[in-house]
């Protein structure tokens, strides 16, 4: 199985902070404009109880609302992909059919496969189903789409390991993902290492401001003073 780009415990350390302060720490280093490199709200977190998610993005494109639809589902290809990803992987599906909104791409079976194939998520702008089965069946895994249908239709991949959008997050094949119920970013290779530690650092200043807010020394000449150049 080929190796993450990362060391685990590295991503072990991402896994520890919530995905603004992520964002933030991200933000620090001015690699990418601040008002990239995150989905837009129509993205939902399904499971916020269970945490943050990090991992390195599969991506694929799906169709299941063409009526009559007689391509192959190419479901194997699916699996072949999560297997030749670094680990830990996020299955992202990017919707190519007619009726986004009726298209319904995973449900339990598919998100315990995928998990078994050492995939810690999918993403989605297509509609899952069996939210609960998944939930039961599922330990540590997240699903991030914008909200659930009843029936599955008839889902087909297409393209696989290709870049794709999804609610305005444009990724790339093995691209670093954080999510949880704040939202899905991307945290860019090049600063992936570094960011652990600037997360830490992002903590504590939000923690010293916060203690200042409840302190006996607050007032609005100081407040200014430390939210000057924010």
């Amino acid at each position: 199985m080929p190796t993450s780009p990362l060391p685990p415990e590295m991503l072990e350390a991402l896994r520890q902070f919530d995905s603004p302060t992520v964002a933030n720490a991200v933000e620090h280093f001015r690699v990418r404009d601040p008002v990239t490199g995150f989905a837009s709200l129509e993205l939902a977190c399904q499971f916020p109880e269970r945490g943050p998610m990090v991992g390195y993005a599969v991506t694929c494109t799906a169709d299941s609302s063409t009526p009559g639809d007689t391509r192959p589902s190419r479901l194997l290809q699916v699996w072949e992909a999560l297997e030749a990803s670094p680990q830990p992987a996020i299955l992202v599906i990017q919707y190519a059919g007619p009726d986004r909104l009726r298209a319904c791409v995973a449900g339990d079976m598919i998100a315990t496969a995928v998990q078994q194939y050492g995939g810690r998520g999918i993403v989605t702008d297509a509609a899952v189903r069996d939210r609960s089965g998944i939930k039961a069946k599922t330990t540590d895994f997240q699903v991030f789409c914008p909200g659930s249908v009843v029936s599955h239709g008839y889902p087909i991949f297409i393209e696989f390991n290709v870049p794709v959008t999804i609610c305005g997050l444009t990724m790339q094949p093995g691209d670093l993902l954080h999510g949880d119920e704040s939202g899905l970013l991307t945290v860019p290779l090049a600063v992936a290492a570094e960011t652990p530690e600037q997360a830490r650092a992002v903590r504590a200043r939000e923690s010293e401001f916060f203690e200042y807010l409840k302190s006996s020394e607050f007032n609005f000449a100081g407040l200014r003073q430390r939210l000057k150049g924010h």
